[in-house]
């Protein structure tokens, strides 16, 4: 992949340095609870460390596998705009933008940065 094709995303740390919640973060999380709560969202959304494991290309997009059965999770890559899954599972905030990246989020300060597989009660794109 070369440089001019990586995504954005690319600037997020390795999972070995992303720094977890911690202690100095109390004030922060209870007015992310506070707005959660008054949108009535609180028990719909929750956090993730935003972090890389990888480069992703920009028409990339990772996939979650969920067997229940088995009680095992799975993320893999595909190309975006051939995936046939569409439930967007989490997403990025965008700072200092008002428009995605993604041309199916336009309109909206974030992207989508992980989708579900339709194995794992997702419905394939149509």
């Amino acid at each position: 992949m070369d440089a001019h094709e990586r995504n954005p995303r690319s600037s997020l740390p390795r999972f070995e340095e992303a720094e977890p919640l911690g202690p100095r973060d109390a004030a922060f999380v209870q007015d992310l609870v506070a707005v959660l709560e008054k949108h009535g969202n609180l028990e719909r959304f929750g956090l993730c460390l935003l972090h890389e494991h990888f480069p992703l290309a920009a028409d990339e997009i990772l996939v979650e596998t969920t067997d229940a059965e088995s009680r095992a999770f799975q993320t893999r890559v595909e190309e975006a705009s051939r995936t046939r899954h569409s439930k967007p599972s989490q997403w990025r905030f965008l700072p200092g933008t008002h428009r995605s990246r993604r041309a199916e989020f336009a309109d909206e300060p974030y992207e989508v940065i992980l989708v579900c597989d339709p194995y794992s009660g997702c419905p394939p794109r149509k």
